[in-house]
């Protein structure tokens, strides 16, 4: 991921709504949530959830498809994966022992493979 991206990413997530949005898609898994009921579970008005989404959706960390009438957003994995990459490639100078495992930092990832 180049800072552009990294940028625009973080910038997205930089807002209270957008921020547990995002969560409650990535706690959604691959097949993603409708907006509305992103909307309800985070007791938003659908119109304002749907800015957030477009905001996420602009960043680069969630996609939207069609359903029949609705549209459904999910996390774009990738991107989140390549967005804590840039964030720790240069872990503490080279010394990434200091970091940690990251990965254990996330136990409601449940298997490696979806942490993956």
């Amino acid at each position: 991921m180049d800072e552009d991206r990294a940028v625009a990413a973080l910038a997205a997530l930089a807002h209270a709504d957008r921020l547990a949005a995002f969560r409650a898609l990535v706690q959604a898994g691959p097949e993603g949530l409708p907006s509305g009921v992103i909307a309800e579970r985070l007791g938003a008005a659908p119109t304002r959830m749907s800015f957030h989404l477009a905001a996420l959706e602009r960043g680069g960390l969630i996609g939207s498809r069609r359903d029949g009438r609705r549209i459904l957003y999910a996390v774009r994995y990738d991107e989140m994966r390549g967005l804590l990459g840039f964030l720790t490639e240069d872990c503490c100078g080279g010394r990434p022992e200091l970091c940690g495992d990251l990965a254990a930092l996330v136990p409601a990832c449940g298997t490696e493979e979806a942490c993956r």
